[in-house]
């Protein structure tokens, strides 16, 4: 398979999911779920213009980095976590890591797909009977980037679905999200960037930039953090990517 990507033989795309496969993820399992990165970086241009190389995410770092501004708290975090959380490890039995959540858990999979069942039905199972409030929901994508450069708590990459299922992007089924505390605005469709001009839009585009020069060249320095050598041990402490 690597062989095959290498020369071109395959789309990224499919090489990602091979991987996922490769490493036990699947969709019938909401812990171990397909995972895909962001690409992007730019979700507020009118236009997308992928052969600029600084539309892209840096896919050297861990998503809880991307912003530099992220990357001292991280740091810090590693070194004194005990004082740092109030952590609660009486036996000292628990490694050291850079980030409390995982890139990847059913939460975050029922959080991108809540509009779509059966997610929206788990999405309530979890919340006690109840959908969770309107500001914590998957609301729009220039938000949620926004709010991953802002929190390094944060660290979700994405699901298979952002390349392929513009669906999910909407509430076909008309169901009340409620409204967001600040601006009154009632949750329905997902907001899109302002390059998109519909969910088929976004899909079209998003899939473009993952088949670009661009991510063809760096796609293996993700890899490598999210498969590969910079999952572990001293490769993952340089590289901002302990997870708990």
């Amino acid at each position: 398979v690597f062989q095959k990507w290498v020369n071109r033989e395959i789309s990224n795309f499919d090489y990602l999911i091979q991987l996922n496969t490769m490493a036990g993820r699947t969709y019938n399992d909401l812990a171990q779920y397909p995972v895909f990165p962001w690409i992007l970086r730019d979700y507020t241009s009118e236009e997308l213009d992928l052969n600029n190389p600084a539309v892209f995410r840096d896919l050297t770092k861990p998503i809880g980095v991307v912003n530099e501004k992220n990357a001292k708290t991280v740091k810090e975090k590693y070194v004194s976590f005990f004082r740092y959380e109030n952590f609660e490890d009486p036996l000292g039995m628990i490694d050291k890591f850079h980030y409390g959540t995982h890139y990847s858990n059913a939460a975050g999979v029922m959080h991108y797909l809540i509009r779509v069942e059966p997610f929206t039905t788990l999405h309530i199972q979890l919340q006690s009977g109840r959908f969770d409030c309107a500001d914590r929901q998957f609301h729009s994508i220039p938000a949620t980037w926004q709010a991953l450069m802002d929190n390094p708590n944060d660290v979700k990459e994405l699901i298979p679905e952002f390349f392929y299922f513009p669906e999910f992007l909407e509430n076909q089924n008309g169901f009340n999200l409620g409204q967001l505390q600040m601006s009154k605005e009632v949750v329905n469709d997902v907001v899109l960037p302002k390059w998109a001009h519909s969910p088929e839009d976004f899909i079209y585009k998003h899939r473009k930039a993952l088949e670009s020069e661009y991510v063809s060249a760096h796609l293996h320095e993700w890899i490598d953090l999210i498969f590969g050598y910079k999952q572990r041990g001293p490769a993952a402490v340089e590289a901002l990517n302990v997870f708990y």
